[in-house]
This record gives structure tokens, C-alpha cells and sequence, in this order.
């Protein structure tokens, strides 16, 4: 698989970001998102070396537009684990992927949708490599957008599911996210929140 060859970045930030999946390391130059994945901090910050000259995890020192990006990005993603939302709108980079990594992780974007599931095969012979499927798992066990690029959207043959960076107890509780509707994740979410805020309801009265 070949590299990507883009020009070195100056500086970016890394941040942690705990959600319910566990905690995620999030980097961003001023205009995109590098990385989301599980990789602790300083694994992230070795992998970020390779394209650009400085990696800075202290929030005193992140500019304005990192920060942006990357709570765009935290926002997006509590959103979505809620069932708040379907899609991500933060702008993404994705140089720290092969051109292989690329176009496996385009076909899986453009068509495996919210709710869906598809096999490594299928994706193979969706970007003309029949009988990469084994290839196809590699790369998207590479993936530098975890989550934003939804790479847990593909399982193995008959239903198995396989490796995600994250571990398999994540990679279900993405695909159980998706399959129940949104709508009825996030008011049980807020019928929960209202119940904490309140505590328990009066008995009704008598006939």
C-alpha cells in the first residue's frame, strides 16, 4: 500500500475525550480532524510524527482553531453516542491513511449509511478487488477517524463480528446504537436525566 505524501504540518493538538465507548484520543490541525481513535495520548502522538513536526497534548498552548475542531469534534461525537445524530460535519483529514486505507474507507462512508452493515467482501468487490476481503480488514483496522469514518459498520461473514480498535464489546455497542431509532434513544436518554433531576415520581391519587 502506498503512502500519502502530504506536506508536513507545523503543530497539532491531542486531546483526551472519555465517552461511552472508552476513552478516545483526538488530534486536529487548525482546519481538520487528524485522528480519532483509541490509542492513548503518547501512541497517538508517535503516529501524528508522521505528519507534522510538532504534537502538543497542553491546553494552554492549543490555538484558537485547533480548539474549535477538536470541540467540534467532541460535541459530534457525544451527539451521535446519545443518538443524537446520524452524520459528522467536522471537516476530516485523513493523510495519516494509505491511498489504499482511503478508498476502502470511502466506499464504507458513501455507502454503508447509519443502521447498516456490510461484510469486507462486499466492500471489496464494491472498489473493484474481489478477494481482497483480508486486505479490505487491514485497512480498516488502520483507520485514523474511528467513529467519524465508520469503520464498525463492517462485520465478517454471517453476521461475525471481528477486530475493532476499540474492542469487540464497542464495536456492539455502535451497531446496537444504530439499529434502535434515534429519536427513541435520545428521549429515553432525557427521560432519564429528568428522572435523576427530580427523583422518584408521587403515586397518583385514588379513584
Amino acid at each position: 500500500m502506498t503512502e500519502n505524501r502530504s506536506p508536513l504540518l507545523d503543530s497539532v493538538a491531542v486531546t483526551r475525550h472519555d465517552t461511552a465507548v472508552g476513552r478516545l484520543s483526538l488530534a486536529a490541525s487548525d482546519d481538520a480532524l487528524l485522528y480519532c481513535g483509541f490509542a492513548p495520548v503518547d501512541v497517538a502522538q508517535r503516529l501524528l510524527s508522521r505528519v507534522a513536526r510538532h504534537c502538543t497534548d497542553d491546553p494552554s498552548t492549543i490555538r484558537p482553531g485547533r480548539r474549535a475542531v477538536l470541540e467540534q469534534a467532541q460535541a459530534e461525537i457525544d451527539a451521535y453516542l446519545a443518538g443524537e445524530r446520524r452524520t459528522f460535519s467536522v471537516p476530516l483529514d485523513p493523510r495519516l491513511a494509505s491511498d489504499f486505507t482511503r478508498e476502502v474507507l470511502r466506499a464504507v462512508d458513501g455507502q454503508v449509511g447509519y443502521g447498516r452493515t456490510s461484510t469486507y467482501a462486499q466492500i471489496a468487490a464494491a472498489i473493484g478487488r474481489p478477494g481482497a476481503a483480508r486486505a479490505v480488514g487491514v485497512a480498516l483496522g488502520s483507520n485514523p477517524l474511528c467513529l467519524v469514518l465508520p469503520c464498525h459498520r463492517v462485520i465478517g461473514a454471517h453476521g461475525r463480528l471481528t477486530g475493532y480498535a476499540g474492542g469487540i464489546p464497542a464495536k456492539q455497542f455502535l451497531l446496537d446504537l444504530e439499529a434502535r431509532p434515534s429519536a427513541s434513544v435520545a428521549a429515553e436518554r432525557r427521560w432519564e436525566k429528568a428522572r435523576k433531576s427530580t427523583g422518584p415520581s408521587m403515586p397518583a391519587g385514588g379513584n
